[in-house]
């Protein structure tokens, strides 16, 4: 049965509730270590999520209001009103409860509602028991139920760089779990695992036999998927693709028996 627009309002207010709680949350933890790896994955796939819902509050429309401001959260204004790229993560968090907190008031007006778009039911949750840290888990379940709708609804940067955050974060778990120690002997650098770049981690990875070389099929712009200024819009549908096809040939390479 379609919901009512009461019903769809109430649904969209739970929703961004529990995005601002969880927000604080890290923007505490990001005050506290800005390095932490496990925080600025997290956050990453919160930011990711709270783009998904301005998206549909919005009617996919990136000219309104509310996605105007998601996007000018990540952006720093000179003196003379230029913009350039780069916001520190707390900041960005900052910001986007603020864009939160607007559609909480927008939807709560008596006289303005923003666009509900709809949508289907969200996939099945991708199952990550294999995955060693209990606390990522259903962090990674999330992101897979966002990546798959992201992708659907043409949101192809943020499509891959959720599939990139999974991607990297699955690895790292692996990585981890192998210990520093034995991933030095197939050839590891020193220092902390969570130093490493992306493209680091999946060529240890290959070495140690983690995984196979399905990551050689990534395009270049998701192996700088971190890097604001390489992605936006010059990801494709194909480049989005590509990163969620990588993702779950790694995912049967790390969990064979799923």
């Amino acid at each position: 049965m379609e919901q009512t627009l009461q019903a769809q309002i109430e649904t969209h207010l739970t929703q961004l509730e529990s995005l601002i709680r969880r927000g604080r949350e890290l923007r505490g933890l990001l005050a506290a270590d800005p390095s932490d790896a496990f925080s600025v994955t997290t956050t990453r796939v919160w930011q990711q999520e709270v783009g998904l819902i301005v998206n549909r509050l919005s009617g996919g429309s990136k000219a309104r209001w509310l996605a105007r401001s998601f996007s000018q959260a990540f952006l720093v204004r000179t003196g003379d009103g230029g913009v350039v790229e780069g916001v520190a993560p707390e900041e960005i968090v900052t910001r986007l409860l603020g864009v939160l907190e607007q559609a909480v008031a927008s939807l709560t007006r008596k006289d303005a509602v923003p666009v509900l778009s709809t949508t289907a039911e969200p996939p099945a949750p991708r199952r990550f028991e294999f995955v060693h840290n209990s606390e990522l888990r259903p962090v990674l379940e999330q992101a897979y139920r966002e990546s798959r709708r992201a992708s659907e609804e043409g949101l192809f940067d943020l499509a891959l760089r959720t599939s990139c955050g999974i991607l990297e974060a699955i690895i790292t778990d692996a990585l981890e779990k192998k210990g520093l120690a034995a991933l030095m002997a197939s050839g590891a650098p020193t220092g902390n695992i969570s130093e490493w770049s992306f493209d680091t981690r999946i060529a240890v990875a290959e070495r140690a036999g983690l995984i196979r070389n399905g990551c050689a099929r990534l395009p270049s712009v998701a192996r700088t998927y971190r890097d604001e200024s390489e992605t936006g819009t010059g990801v494709s549908e194909r480049d989005a693709r590509l990163a969620g096809q990588v993702l779950n040939v790694i995912l049967r390479d790390l969990d064979p028996g799923r």
